[in-house]
């Protein structure tokens, strides 16, 4: 039972760093500043924060709920069969606006680049089409359109082309930026694990993280490493002295108080080096091997 305790405190891995024993102060003081020496050098800080990093795919999810079941394995096995010609012309550029009033003009793909990206194959096809179950996704129009899509810079606006395939309700959408004008994801740092998940910024100078751990450990509190650049969290739990533990996880919230406001500091997760963002369902450390822009 030992063993399966150790096994499940790997994998929910609490400490700062890579599975190991609670780190000290000074141990995470040193783990901090090379996370955020790490992330001022990286090459993905710049789009993070003043480009455009999708995180999502870029062909964005029909309503399922509305849509007939042969579609999706259609659209699996990559069944598409185009019977509508398609607008040869280039778009202009389009002008992303976000919440905090930033904006980014990019270069918008035309319809066949689009089209390109929406039906190329699959890497994980159940089988060839015709089968049973599977038809053709015959697309019969296609029409510029807009969608609301998740970036690291919180939810924006982008411009889409909409591809409409005959007997499905919706149309299906790709997103029309170039993907050569986007940001990729940054990745967590090797052997790294995602310990907090979200934060919340309560007032400039307090934050309330989400993190994750093990039902068998103590929280004995948040810990907080602060450059010009990134601010730097992590959450001190530690493994209880048990026989038996369930491999159970669970998500918990804690504060954290910095010296000075957030401000447009980056808000970074010791243990895996990623930036966090607030109030979202994506949790970083899942880019591992994972681009939206090959999407």
């Amino acid at each position: 039972m030992r063993m399966l305790a150790a096994a499940v405190l790997l994998l929910l891995a609490t400490a700062c760093g890579p599975a190991q024993a609670p780190v000290t102060a000074e141990e995470f003081t040193d783990r901090a500043r090379e996370v955020a020496e790490h992330w001022r050098a990286s090459a993905e800080q710049g789009p993070w924060r003043a480009g455009f990093v999708p995180l999502r795919n870029l062909t964005l999810e029909p309503d399922w709920e509305h849509t007939p079941r042969w579609v999706g394995r259609s659209a699996i096995n990559s069944a598409w069969k185009l019977e509508t010609g398609l607008p040869a012309e280039a778009p202009a550029p389009a002008e992303l606006r976000w919440a905090d009033g930033g904006t980014l003009s990019v270069p918008v793909l035309t319809a066949a680049a689009a089209y390109a990206g929406l039906s190329k194959p699959t890497s994980f096809a159940d089988e060839k089409c015709p089968a049973e179950g599977c038809r053709p996704l015959r697309v019969v129009a296609v029409a510029r359109g807009e969608a609301t899509v998740p970036s690291s810079r919180g939810d924006v606006r982008v411009p889409t082309w909409d591809f409409t395939v005959e007997g499905v309700p919706g149309p299906f959408r790709r997103v029309a930026v170039d993907p050569a004008a986007m940001g990729g994801p940054p990745r967590p740092l090797e052997g790294g694990i995602q310990e907090v998940s979200t934060y919340e910024v309560r007032t400039p100078t307090e934050l309330r993280l989400s993190y994750q751990h093990g039902v068998c450990d103590t929280t004995y509190g948040a810990r907080v490493h602060e450059t010009p650049e990134a601010v730097v969290v992590d959450v001190d739990v530690r493994p209880d002295d048990v026989e038996i533990c369930p491999a159970m996880g669970k998500t918990d919230r804690i504060g954290v108080t910095l010296r000075q406001p957030l401000g447009r500091r980056v808000v970074l997760d010791c243990g895996s080096g990623v930036p966090l963002l607030t109030h979202s369902g994506v949790r970083r450390a899942e880019f591992r091997n994972y681009d939206p822009r090959r999407s």
